[in-house]
């Protein structure tokens, strides 16, 4: 039986899987000390991250918010003064031995040790200035954006390059929501000029440290998703039922010179809802997995990694683990590579996961 990594690694490569796992089942992220000093406590009090932003996490919420609507509670006030406002949190001395600790005791068989680098560079910005003052600062002084943006992209390589010294990750999980459920929040024009420049930079720097790149955007990325390819992301992930997935799949399986592969599809919302009847959430999730799936280079599951609501959790993981074994079955080109699967043995390699907080905003 394959691994549920090696079932991974599988759908990468092209090959037929047992299963089609979910790539977030596989990740185990290492607690490190950047993104440790910078994680709201989910207390609902304000706190303020390493950059001096102020941020809050009510325990009824799924992520931590920044607090920047007014001028003050914003470290940035003016793009222009950037020089003097921002100041960029240092990154010696810091303690990697937890993260070194948790890396060294991963089952890489069965699992990919993944750094986790949140807020880049689009959400830095607004979580310094706003969104408001932001998206203006993109119009009305692109070139001070670039430089200050310049600075962030040079941290986070600096980091990528700590976590490859101290862990040796086999992914990154790279955090920048690009977008809203209806649209980009920049001009495709205008990520492009600004944004993606840099972006390649970054992605340059996780290849050269051995990475693969996951990059979370839970977000509309349609309008630029060849451009993610031609950076180099590896895996798009939370990939919402709102981007036209069958269109991504075929536009870029046909004008890119190497594959995309994405993950989410799961309509979560549909099925999170208090009340509804199991059948219901079943038949939900064989429908999204059918759509996705059919596609190929997908792994199929919630962009958030779970619905909020029980039992519906627990319906739609036991129907998304059972069915997308079916469907390795019943789509399979040949001979599975394991004709001795078990599913009860395949669950039991799940155990414990590590709670991955995908959005901040």
């Amino acid at each position: 039986m394959l691994t549920l990594r090696e079932n991974v690694e599988a759908v990468l490569a092209g090959k037929q899987p047992d299963v089609y796992t979910d790539i977030m089942d596989v990740v185990q992220i290492c607690p490190d000390p950047i993104f440790l000093r910078d994680m709201c406590p989910q207390d609902g009090k304000r706190h303020q991250d390493s950059w001096g932003v102020w941020k809050h996490f009510p325990a009824d919420q799924p992520g931590e918010t920044p607090l920047n609507s007014t001028p003050n509670l914003q470290v940035l006030h003016d793009i222009l003064n950037w020089r003097e406002e921002v100041v960029i949190p240092p990154l010696d001395g810091l303690d990697w031995s937890l993260a070194e600790e948790f890396a060294k005791n991963v089952d890489r068989s069965q699992h990919m040790v993944c750094y986790f680098n949140t807020t880049g560079l689009f959400e830095r910005l607004h979580f310094l200035m706003g969104m408001e003052n932001a998206l203006c600062a993109y119009l009305e002084d692109p070139d001070e954006v670039v430089a200050l943006l310049t600075k962030i992209k040079d941290y986070k390589i600096e980091n990528i390059r700590l976590a490859k010294e101290h862990l040796n990750p086999d992914a990154i999980f790279y955090q920048d929501d690009w977008g809203s459920k209806q649209n980009l929040f920049l001009p495709p024009e205008t990520w492009r000029e600004i944004i993606r420049p840099l972006q390649q930079e970054i992605s340059d720097a996780v290849h050269e440290c051995g990475m693969l790149y996951i990059h979370h955007s839970d977000c509309y990325c349609a309008p630029i998703t060849r451009d993610m390819v031609e950076i180099g992301i590896d895996v798009w992930q939370g990939v919402i039922p709102e981007n036209p997935i069958e269109e991504i799949q075929k536009d870029t399986r046909e004008n890119c010179d190497h594959q995309l592969f994405m993950q989410g599809g799961i309509d979560t919302p549909r099925v999170d809802i208090v009340g509804l009847d199991e059948e219901y959430v079943r038949t939900c999730v064989r429908e999204d997995v059918d759509r996705v799936l059919a596609g190929g280079n997908f792994f199929v599951g919630c962009t958030g990694g779970r619905a909020f609501n029980e039992p519906n959790n627990t319906w739609l993981q036991d129907e998304l683990r059972h069915y997308t074994r079916q469907w390795a079955v019943d789509h399979a080109q040949g001979p599975l590579p394991s004709d001795d699967f078990d599913m009860e043995s395949y669950l039991s390699y799940f155990g414990e996961k590590a709670i991955i907080p995908t959005d901040n905003v």
